[in-house]
């Protein structure tokens, strides 16, 4: 047993509100366990979908863990469903029904009678003791090689059903295997560019695997390596990673997962440098990225939203000649823009995003072009940009790139010669 599948189960997953996290955990739990994800889904509460699944998912994978729908209301379908994809019944439990009105108790409350629901087990399973919450988990194993796990949906009851109860279980029955994982986050380049770089390495090889994942200018690479020992894992990485990442070179600004925020963030703050930004088309985004981080008072002294020519004149210094020569948006406008910021918070380094975030360009440029200007001591700059997407696309285009260009400015790296593709 070395491959998982998750489900997970819940009507709210669907939607923009909830985000299946859950998932992730018992991802980098399973993977320290050196156990495969090889895949996941989310159903809604639905007792037909989530059982066909589940009887897909047993035709191909030994393991299937389950989180969510074990509630004690009508749309908690997940003991239903597993009961019926088994072909087992569930049978109630007078043992949990007891633990379950023994919790409220202590919380000086009368079990209400729907909770009684939580108290039915699929025969034959064995239930999985929950201390954080009413509903217990369940182990149900087919008798054909195939193990079902049922989990409870809030994050703080599927951990510690988890560690206590499910990972003990599985230990016993993995044969032992080490994963390792090298990560890269990249910037300055496109989606394309990269593989189109990268890939006669990582080609080569079944183990490790790659995976890229490309967000709005920025591009993670993850290479993970599964063998029987942690020696012989590393040394497989050792053997990949070192050629991509010299290929890739000072586009990588992390190693261990931070954000482009984040790095700039440590570079000002170990020089003792601060911070201003000024932004017209991406409207505090980029502020609030850098503020995002903690500490960020430290290097940080604010910004200033100038969407108005007027505005940008009276709080940048932005000369109304230059705008109306060049329009707002323009190299030209980008540096006095950045030049004015930093005279007027005195900065060590300045900032400044100008551009057409779209739907419509008021400027006669196309839409997707920024310009980004930066202002130090050492003088001022501005870089034109073009970026594919929606609007918010376009403005994580735009901040992610300023904030490159700070990180290569410090760093003394020069400007990356591809940026969005």
């Amino acid at each position: 047993m070395q491959n998982v599948e998750i489900i997970a189960v819940g009507s709210e997953l669907l939607g923009v509100q909830r985000l299946d996290t859950n998932s992730l955990w018992l991802t980098d739990r399973l993977n320290q366990l050196g156990v495969e994800v090889v895949q996941k889904c989310v159903v809604g509460d639905d007792r037909v979908r989530l059982t066909a699944e589940l009887k897909m998912a047993l035709e191909r994978t030994g393991v299937v863990i389950l989180s969510g729908g074990l509630g004690p209301t009508e749309d908690d379908v997940t003991r239903d469903a597993v009961a019926a994809a088994v072909g087992r019944e569930l049978v109630f439990s007078q043992t949990v029904c007891d633990s379950i009105e023994e919790r409220f108790r202590k919380f000086g409350r009368k079990m209400a009678e729907i909770n009684k629901r939580q108290a039915y087990v699929i025969d034959g399973a064995k239930v999985l003791e929950n201390a954080r919450g009413t509903a217990p988990g369940q182990w149900f194993e087919n008798g054909a090689g195939r193990i079902i796990v049922l989990l409870p949906g809030p994050p703080h009851e599927l951990k510690h059903v988890f560690t206590t109860a499910v990972e003990p279980r599985l230990m016993k029955l993995i044969p032992p295997k080490a994963i390792r994982a090298l990560f890269f986050r990249v910037s300055g380049m496109g989606e394309s560019d990269l593989d189109a770089l990268i890939s006669p390495i990582y080609k080569k090889y079944e183990n490790p695997v790659t995976t890229i994942l490309a967000g709005a200018g920025d591009i993670e690479v993850h290479l993970r390596a599964r063998c029987d020992t942690a020696l012989e894992a590393e040394a497989l990485l050792n053997e990949v990673g070192p050629p991509i990442e010299e290929l890739l070179g000072d586009r990588i600004y992390s190693r261990t997962g931070e954000t482009m925020e984040e790095i700039c963030g440590g570079l000002l703050r170990e020089r003792g440098s601060r911070l201003c930004v000024a932004e017209s088309a991406t409207g505090g985004l980029l502020g609030s990225r850098i503020t995002s981080v903690a500490g960020s008072s430290d290097y940080f002294d604010g910004g200033f939203l100038t969407y108005s020519d007027r505005m940008k004149s009276e709080l940048l210094g932005v000369d109304a000649a230059l705008l109306h020569e060049h329009t707002a948006v323009s190299e030209p406008v980008a540096i006095a823009m950045a030049e004015g910021a930093r005279r007027r918070t005195g900065s060590s380094y300045a900032l400044s995003i100008t551009g057409e975030a779209g739907p419509e360009s008021g400027s006669g440029q196309p839409v997707g072009v920024f310009y980004v200007g930066f202002a130090s001591d050492a003088g001022s700059f501005a870089k034109r940009l073009q970026f594919p997407g929606d609007r918010a696309r376009l403005r994580q285009f735009a901040t992610q790139s300023a904030l490159d260009i700070l990180r290569r400015t410090i760093l003394g790296l020069g400007q990356a010669s591809t940026w969005a593709k």
